[in-house]
C-alpha cells in the first residue's frame, strides 16, 4: 500500500478499536485530509470524531490538550510543520509538561502529526523542519515515519501510548509504496537497520534515507567498502544502543539530514559520537545538511539548498579518500 494509505489504516484501527481515539484538523473530515490520510474515515466514524477546524493551529493543538486531559485519545493533523509554529506553546508549555507539573495526575495521550521538508516548490513559508526543535522538549516522545511499514505500526503504538507524541512525516513520502508485516514485537523506539554494511555507518531518517540508499551503491563501487544505513525512526528518545553497534563495527560515522546545518537535528548525533565513543572511530564523523538559507521557490536553487543523492554521494567519496576508508 502507499505511505499515506498505512497511516490511514493506522488510524481506521485505533479509531475502531477504541472509542476514545478523535481526529481533529484543517480538512481532516469531510475533504478527507490534505494528503488524503483521513479519507473514508468520516464515513464510518462520523463528524463527531473526524472534526474539521477552523484554519487555527493553536486552537487545534489547544483543544487536544483539553480533549486528552479529559480522558480522549485525540490526534491533532497539522497541515505542514511551518504552521506548528502558531501551537509551539501548547505544545511546549501544555503538551509536553502538564503530566509532569501535575505529579502524574494529569494524563495527555494524545498525538499532534505533520508533514514536513522539502517537497517540489512549496517556498520557504511550507518547507521546513523542525525536529531539533521538538526533540530537545522534554516530556516529547518524537517519531519520524520514513517508509510504509513503520508510519502503520508507529501510529498505531503512538496514538494508543499514554503519553504526548509528535509524529513527523514527510511531504514527498505520501505517495510511497511498501508492505505492512504484522509483528506483535515491533518496537518503535527502535532504530531501523536498511542496509547491513562494514566500512561506513550512514545514519538519517524520513526521506534522506531513500537518498542515501540511492547513493549507497556508487559510495560503495568508488571506495570498496560496504555501507551501513541505518534509520532512527526515534528522534526522542534515541536508540544509541544500535547506533554504537554499527560504529563499534564500522569505525566511521556520516550523519544525513534535508534540515539545515546551523542547529540541525545532526549534531547531537555527531556530539553524542564524540563524547561516547571517541576511540571507537577511525575518522572524523561527517555531517551533510541542508544550506542555511530560506528553501527557495526556483526548483534548480531549491534542489542545491538540501542534500540530492549525488551530493550524498560525491561529499562521502571526497570524505572517504581524505580520510582512507
Amino acid at each position: 500500500m502507499l505511505y499515506r494509505e498505512a497511516l490511514n489504516r493506522a488510524l481506521d484501527e485505533t479509531m475502531a478499536q477504541d472509542a476514545n481515539v478523535v481526529v481533529l484538523g484543517e480538512d481532516v473530515g469531510l475533504y478527507g485530509g490534505s494528503y488524503r490520510v483521513t479519507e473514508g474515515l468520516v464515513a464510518k466514524y462520523g463528524e463527531e470524531r473526524l472534526i474539521d477546524t477552523p484554519i487555527a493551529e493553536l486552537s487545534i493543538v489547544g483543544n487536544a490538550v483539553g480533549m486528552a486531559i479529559g480522558g480522549l485519545r485525540p490526534v491533532a493533523e497539522i497541515m505542514t510543520a511551518n504552521f506548528a509554529l502558531l501551537a509551539f506553546d501548547q505544545i511546549i508549555n501544555h503538551m509536553a509538561k502538564l503530566h509532569y507539573m501535575s505529579a502524574g495526575k494529569l494524563k495527555l495521550p494524545m498525538v499532534v502529526r505533520f508533514p514536513q521538508g522539502v517537497s517540489k516548490q512549496l517556498a520557504a513559508q511550507h518547507s521546513e523542519s523542525y525536529e531539533q526543535m521538538l526533540s530537545a522538549v522534554p516530556g516529547l516522545v518524537v517519531l519520524a515515519a520514513s517508509d510504509v511499514n513503520y508510519a502503520y505500526h508507529a501510529l498505531k503504538y503512538a496514538i494508543l501510548r499514554d503519553d504526548p507524541v509528535i509524529f513527523i512525516e514527510h511531504e514527498l513520502l505520501y505517495n510511497k509504496k511498501g508492505e505492512i508485516t504484522p509483528d506483535a514485537s515491533f518496537d518503535p523506539l527502535k532504530a531501523r537497520i536498511v542496509k547491513a554494511g562494514e566500512g561506513i555507518t550512514i545514519v538519517s531518517y524520513l526521506k534522506m534515507v531513500d537518498d542515501v540508499m540511492a547513493a549507497v551503491p556508487q559510495i560503495e563501487a568508488k571506495l570498496g567498502t560496504t555501507c551501513e544505513v541505518i534509520d532512527l525512526c526515534s528522534l526522542n528518545p534515541v536508540d544509541y544502543a544500535t547506533l554504537e553497534a554499527s560504529l563499534q563495527k564500522t569505525g566511521r560515522l556520516v550523519m544525513v539530514e534535508e534540515d539545515h546545518r546551523t542547529g540541525g537535528y545532526g549534531a547531537q548525533i555527531v556530539s553524542w559520537a564524540a563524547e561516547k565513543i571517541f576511540y571507537a572511530l577511525d575518522a572524523p564523523p561527517l555531517r551533510i545538511a541542508g544550506e542555511d538559507i530560506p528553501i527557495p521557490y526556483n526548483r534548480t536553487m531549491e534542489l542545491a539548498s538540501i542534500p540530492t543523492p549525488q551530493s550524498i554521494a560525491d561529499e562521502i567519496i571526497a570524505w572517504g579518500e581524505r580520510h582512507g576508508v
